[in-house]
């Protein structure tokens, strides 16, 4: 018997690796950082992350919003050795699949809502403090002005933060 949901669980792969890598480090030396802008749809992701795993997991949470550059120095001087970067990012998946993509697969040219590009981010911070650093990509829907998250989105991002608390809780 074939049972279809909604929502997928996290991809087995993605949990299984944050399963592997948080058992082995402190939680405190781990940073989740959410990027994005909570006022264009899918584009929110992060953020609502944030907000949900906030206080209910023993990582470092922030909130970037759409200016990640500005907490580089913040997350040097907490000195992760695992910083997971968590935003809405078009890889061509169906919408709500989350990927883990490492920063050598991520262009230096930004081109999404950030000023910054999210791989020159990681080397601005890598030069100042060893970390592996890996993005949790949330394949968006819909990034439009004024709509919140979409249903895939709302859903992955509920499977995210309770696969987090789950671990990291």
């Amino acid at each position: 018997m074939q049972v279809r949901t909604e929502h997928p669980p996290v991809d087995a792969e993605v949990l299984r690796f944050l399963a592997d890598r948080t058992a082995v480090l402190p939680t405190e030396s781990i940073v989740i950082l959410g990027v994005g802008q909570t006022l264009k749809g899918d584009d929110g992701a992060g953020p609502v992350l944030c907000e949900r795993i906030r206080n209910r997991v023993a990582a470092h949470v922030i909130d970037a919003g759409t200016i990640p550059e500005n907490y580089v120095q913040p997350i040097v001087r907490l000195g992760p050795r695992l910083l997971l970067i968590v935003d809405a990012s078009d890889f061509g998946a169906p919408p709500g699949t989350i990927a883990l993509l490492a920063p050598e697969r991520i262009s230096r040219v930004s081109t999404g809502t950030h000023g910054l590009s999210p791989r020159l981010f990681v080397d601005l911070i890598r030069r100042q403090v060893e970390t592996e650093c890996w993005f949790l990509a949330i394949q968006p829907q819909q990034i439009r002005l004024g709509e919140g998250l979409s249903p895939p989105i709302r859903g992955a991002v509920d499977r995210l933060a309770q696969a987090l608390i789950g671990l990291l809780g």
